[in-house]
């Protein structure tokens, strides 16, 4: 039976971060996932979560300042001593939270060269090791270059052989469907390939990414079912823009016969 978490970064957005928490378990949501809570103080972030008493299942590295254009620095040579800072930052973040799962982002490179490839091996080496230490698992996520122009990390491919590659219980990739839909589509082969290399799971409909539900390109009902034949069976993050009412739009879980 899958389980759903709401992501945080995309749902409850007409209010702080730090109130998303109680919001989302008023909502009913047993867990939350977060793209960004660095802009607030640890303390801040634990009594917003200890408030709502509810679990955490991932956050992102920090990634420098986004006003810039920065997403990461895991594949951006010379900014090693940075991603070090970042992993280290993140880290202090999810084990005061209760957070097993970070998304590493790998940063935007207009034009890749295997220097990229080389520097985004050893960092992730390195950050594997790191969260080994601490009982973490680490994600790496392809994203589109439709939503996010210049993502270095944008190929299912280059993403299974970094895996194979760094071979650690640690590292794995994040499936989101969304994303996945608009690099390469072939939803259910595709899925089903890389089940074993898979960490997490998000999803929302395409184009659009409004809810699971509404109008798209991607038969939700049956691709969940592809995701539990195949073996996942771990939290699946709810990263959509609600259509309308948030709340009112969760119609959707119980439709396809599941529950928060």
């Amino acid at each position: 039976m899958a389980k759903f978490c709401a992501n945080i970064s995309f749902m409850f957005n007409n209010m702080p971060l730090v109130d998303r928490y109680v919001a989302a378990k008023n909502a009913g949501f047993k867990a939350v996932e977060s793209g960004f809570p660095f802009n607030y103080s640890l303390d801040l972030m634990l009594l917003a979560k200890s408030n709502a008493d509810i679990e955490q299942v991932l956050i992102n590295t920090y990634t420098g300042d986004v006003t810039k254009g920065e997403m990461g620095f895991a594949a951006i040579p010379g900014k090693t001593p940075e991603f070090r800072k970042s992993m280290e930052k993140t880290i202090t973040y999810a084990k005061a939270l209760k957070v097993k799962k970070i998304h590493i982002m790998a940063g935007n490179v207009a034009k890749p060269t295997p220097k990229n490839d080389v520097c985004y091996i050893e960092n992730l080496r390195m950050a594997a090791k790191m969260l080994e230490a601490n009982n973490i698992m680490g994600v790496i996520e392809p994203i589109n270059n439709h939503t996010v122009p210049d993502y270095y990390l944008n190929s299912y491919e280059k993403a299974t052989d970094v895996v194979k590659c760094i071979d650690s219980p640690n590292l794995k990739i994040m499936l989101d469907l969304f994303h996945m839909q608009k690099i390469c589509g072939n939803l259910t082969m595709t899925i089903e390939k890389l089940v074993p290399y898979t960490g997490h799971v998000q999803i929302a409909q395409s184009p659009d990414r409004h809810e699971p539900d509404s109008p798209g390109e991607i038969n939700y009902p049956y691709v969940l079912d592809v995701l539990r034949k195949a073996g996942y069976n771990d939290w699946i993050g709810l990263e959509y823009k609600p259509a309308g009412d948030l709340v009112s739009g969760l119609k959707w879980i119980q439709s396809f016969g599941y529950e928060l």
